[in-house]
């Protein structure tokens, strides 16, 4: 016991001795020789900014993160089968890395009207080079009930193990208080065939039966679409998704003579531009 603790004394000194004289040689080569190259010698002194070759007026160079950008993304505009409804879900920015006002709808329509939908305009900022922290604001529209506003506050971005995720917490008149959750994950089975499971929960801090929502945990879906890319901007896709109601809103759904739960076949397009 006692040779062993002394070899083990030993190789953490070899070991101490070795990343001391690692770390003075890193010092060394920090140090700039006397004889190195002026950077500047092919240049005779002119810069960015000074000199004939200067530019006038603000400065001309910009790197990518500085330019502007803009996308229109339709995650999804599908037909489900067993609500005979279409389903959009589309998205739109304009900005810089680091800036961007956001624009997310998402609803469905029905023998050609729109049954309910949610528009979210929002201010992006880069957390960092994975989130975005969003603020903002939020209006749902209901055909057949009362429309509400929301203060918006939450972040999106890639998640370890890249997941997608999309979290936004809302607050609303008369102490209304909503959470909305998104996770995707896409699993390439080649470079064009993609499949990709998906999941969506909701809840309610607050009992709105105008609308026929319960408190708590109001409902959640989880589905799977197998897609096609033909090119990164047009992949259409099929699926399946499973939903279902849960407390209060479970039995709204009840006494209006519809299924609380359900799944359904769904085919539909997603794409950018």
């Amino acid at each position: 016991m006692i040779r062993l603790t002394q070899i083990a004394f030993g190789l953490a000194f070899v070991l101490a001795n070795a990343a001391y004289a690692q770390m003075d040689q890193m010092q060394m080569q920090d140090e700039t020789p006397g004889d190195a190259r002026d950077p500047h010698a092919y240049s005779e002194g002119f810069t960015l900014t000074d000199g004939p070759y200067a530019l006038p007026g603000p400065r001309q160079l910009k790197l990518a993160d500085e330019h502007r950008f803009w996308a229109v993304i339709g995650d999804r505009l599908e037909y489900q089968e067993e609500s005979e409804s279409t389903v959009f879900d589309v998205r739109a920015w304009y900005g810089t890395t680091y800036n961007r006002f956001v624009l997310k709808t998402e609803g469905d329509l029905k023998d050609g009207s729109l049954e309910e939908s949610s528009t979210d305009v929002l201010w992006s900022r880069a957390f960092n080079a994975y989130f975005d922290t969003q603020l903002g604001a939020r209006v749902n529209t209901y055909e057949e009930g009362e429309d509400r506003q929301w203060l918006a506050l939450g972040f999106e971005g890639l998640a370890p193990y890249w997941f997608e995720v999309d979290v936004t917490a809302y607050l609303g008149d008369d102490g209304r208080t909503a959470l909305s959750a998104e996770a995707e994950y896409e699993l390439l089975l080649t470079q064009r065939l993609i499949l990709q499971p998906r999941m969506e929960v909701n809840l309610l801090g607050k009992e709105d039966p105008e609308n026929g929502l319960g408190s708590g945990l109001t409902n959640m879906s989880a589905g799977i679409r197998l897609r096609y890319e033909f090119s990164r901007q047009f992949a259409p896709y099929i699926g399946v998704e499973w939903s279902s109601a849960f407390g209060d809103t479970a039995d709204y759904l009840q006494a209006a003579g519809d299924d609380k739960s359900g799944s359904q076949v769904l085919a539909g397009l997603k794409f950018w531009f």
